[in-house]
Formats: C-alpha cells, sequence, structure tokens
C-alpha cells in the first residue's frame, strides 16, 4: 500500500525533503514505518521524534491505511 511521509522542520532539513511517498507492507504502524524512515536517515535517530496520521496525534501501535500521511517533526519546547 502506500503512504505519504511528511517533514516539517528540522526533519525536513535533515532527511532533505518535505514529502516522500512509500509502499509499505500491510498491514504496519506508524512505528515500524518511523524506524523504517530513521534507517534510510540515520541523522534522525538523534532527535526526539513526534508523528501525527492524518492530521492528529498518533500512537506508535496506530495502523496505517492505504494515503495515509504520516508526518514526523520534532519535539519543539518553549520558554
Amino acid at each position: 500500500m502506500k503512504i505519504n511521509i511528511l517533514f516539517f522542520g528540522a526533519t525536513a532539513d535533515l532527511t532533505g525533503s518535505r514529502r516522500i511517498e512509500r509502499t509499505v507492507n500491510s498491514p504496519i504502524s506508524a512505528g515500524d514505518v518511523l524506524r523504517q524512515v530513521n534507517d534510510e536517515f540515520p541523522d534522525l535517530k538523534g532527535h526526539k521524534l513526534l508523528f501525527a496520521v492524518n492530521e492528529e496525534y498518533a500512537a506508535p501501535g496506530s495502523i496505517l491505511r492505504e494515503g495515509d500521511e504520516l508526518a514526523i517533526f520534532t519535539a519543539v519546547s518553549g520558554g
């Protein structure tokens, strides 16, 4: 199945892309895709990453479906 992976902020800088399309096996969880992305872009491993599925924060165990968007971004702290 095809999914879209979106990168924001520092993750876009580290991957050199804002959006990639991937074909993945089904069923697959958001956490599994995040691990695959970390393997493909090792510079991400040093960052605390958050993610959302279809514009809503999601747990690592969330199962992705055909055409879903997985957004990956760094945790932001403020003061």
